[in-house]
């Protein structure tokens, strides 16, 4: 017979269902945005809830939560009565996205130039996995790894709020959704990091401007000044 005097579960036990359940929001975001990116929906198409949760293995609480995540990022749209679609992407919305984000770029250089010394191996590293992408002609894997590079660098500005907006902005799928819909091509972008890597290793102040101006490529040639 069980000790019917023993002490309930403690509630530090169910303490990691939150987490979970964060990392599966997380999850669920991040399939909505490569689906996005792919092309699987289109700007205008309809996102249904019940259908993803059922391809996912997963209720529609997480679903409407990532979509929800998506909606501040511009990325998605709820209409009243027709729950949420992929926004209507054009010129505007990458002309606003990219100039912030190579200024955002710019100052993190100028707060990580001083430390950036000291993580030359693995920016080097990074940049050769992009080259490798590139002799491959894995497109996805050059945007995976090109970002990567940049957020290498904007965490090692030790700026917290400023890491904080720039991953807010939707990098990847901006990105994906320029070089895809709007043929921005990616080109030569091991060679231009290596560029910029150099100039860190000089401690050269022009970095900072060298890096918002490699930003600035990835831009429809509309959007870019004249």
């Amino acid at each position: 017979m069980g000790d019917v005097n023993a002490p309930p579960v403690a509630p530090s036990e169910d303490r990691p269902a939150p987490l979970q359940r964060t990392g599966l929001v997380e999850q669920v975001r991040e399939f909505i945005v490569d689906g996005i990116s792919s092309g699987r929906w289109q700007p205008g198409e309809r996102i249904v809830e019940r259908r993803v949760a059922v391809e996912l293995g997963v209720s529609q609480g997480p679903v409407r939560e990532a979509l929800r995540l998506l909606e501040t990022l511009r990325l998605i749209e709820s209409l009243p009565n027709r729950g949420a679609r992929v926004r209507p992407f054009g010129e505007r919305e990458l002309a606003e996205i990219f100039p912030v984000r190579a200024g955002l770029e710019r100052t993190a250089v100028e707060l990580a130039l001083p430390r950036l010394a000291g993580h030359l191996d693995e920016l080097e590293a990074q940049n050769a996995r992009l080259a490798e992408a590139a002799r491959a002609g894995d497109l996805d894997e050059q945007i995976r790894e090109s970002i990567h590079f940049h957020r290498l660098v904007v965490g090692h500005s030790g700026n917290q709020l400023l890491t904080s907006v720039w991953e807010g902005l939707g990098i990847e799928v901006w990105t994906t959704l320029s070089l895809r819909l709007h043929r921005t091509e990616i080109y030569s972008k091991s060679a231009e990091h290596a560029r910029i890597i150099d100039a860190f290793r000089r401690q050269d102040p022009s970095a900072a401007q060298m890096l918002h101006d490699h930003v600035m490529n990835y831009a429809p040639l509309t959007c870019r000044p004249s």
